[in-house]
């Protein structure tokens, strides 16, 4: 049978790849789809504190180095495959055919090609990715398992084959950021966190991670597998109470609160908790380490993002990492 080696999660935000937050500041106050006047009348007290230029370049290094220790514990894992939970946000799937679940079960994957002009924040952003394969293989044979597996255990799953301008963003985030010049084979799954009306609960995304690591555990390969959850945590406005919540949960391995997460919390960015939900099943027996959470505020309206790293080993395997400040989040 084949073998889990690994889980990880890890945010996928522009500010992972801007050094400069400034520029995501000036992004924001022109955002109109943010009423940044309200939101900075509303932001709370001492949010001048976290928006300096000194904090800002301590938690861009902390992220990096979250990164860094990610990437390689995926490397020391020497997996043959990753499968990812991450969402697409109409990047394969417009509002005529969206579905809550979908596995990609084509041969290869694209990764879209950088475009021009671009707004300056998004230029940094680019600059900050690796360059990238004209192509990646995604791991055919496991996915087709996925989607019998979970067809047969009462998900009504969605398939596609093709791909509209490469993978998304959730997905080529493994590449550009994590394992850079890797081929890593990748089955993508993508949640439909962002658009209502058909966004899964918490409690389904649990069940999803649940019957992917039965699947895996069923299929007939000598393969190592790892999964992954990409995005999150809360944007475009950092909520620390609900990141705390989930990651907590997580830590204690309290399936009930994550299914309880508040669902009206679950909502436009900070809807991509989900796809850590949907981990959190899959990881069920396995033990979490916290690598680091970095509230990312990045205006005086506490625009920005809650960025979360984590992975889990199986247990009786040993990491050269320790819990930061304990593991708590």
């Amino acid at each position: 049978m084949a073998e889990i080696v690994l889980a990880l999660a890890t945010s996928h935000t522009p500010q992972l790849s801007v050094a400069d937050w400034r520029l995501l500041q000036t992004k924001d106050e022109n955002d109109p789809t943010l009423d940044f006047p309200a939101l900075t009348a509303a932001a709370k007290t001492g949010i001048g504190r976290e928006i300096t230029p000194a904090r800002y370049r301590e938690r861009f290094q902390a992220c990096q180095d979250a990164l860094r220790v990610l990437g390689d514990t995926l490397r020391e894992a020497r997996a043959d495959v990753v499968v990812t939970f991450g969402d697409d946000q109409h990047e394969q799937f417009l509002d005529d055919n969206m579905p809550t679940f979908a596995v990609y079960h084509g041969p290869d994957m694209t990764i879209a090609p950088r475009t021009g002009p671009l707004p300056e924040w998004k230029q940094a952003e680019q600059r900050g990715w690796a360059e990238t394969a004209p192509l990646y293989s995604n791991h055919t044979e496991l996915a087709e398992h996925l989607i019998g597996w979970l067809s047969d255990h009462d998900f009504d799953i969605a398939r596609t084959n093709r791909l509209r301008g490469g993978i998304g963003h959730a997905f080529s985030f493994l590449y550009r950021r994590l394992l850079p010049g890797s081929t890593l084979p990748m089955v993508p799954v993508m949640v439909n966190t962002y658009y209502p009306p058909n966004q899964p609960t918490p409690g389904r995304c649990y069940a999803l991670g649940r019957c992917v690591r039965q699947a895996i555990e069923s299929w007939d390969s000598d393969a190592r597998v790892a999964v992954m959850a990409s995005g999150g945590l809360s944007h475009f406005v950092v909520d620390e109470d609900i990141d705390r919540a989930m990651l907590r949960a997580l830590a204690d391995n309290d399936a009930d609160a994550l299914r309880a997460l508040p669902r009206e919390k679950l909502r436009s960015g900070t809807s991509e908790i989900l796809n850590w939900v949907a981990l959190g099943g899959f990881a069920e027996p396995m033990e979490m380490t916290l690598l680091d959470y970095v509230p990312g505020y990045r205006s005086p309206a506490g625009t920005g993002c809650g960025m979360g790293f984590a992975y889990w080993k199986p247990h009786g395997r040993t990491s050269a990492y320790t819990l930061k400040d304990g593991g708590r989040p």
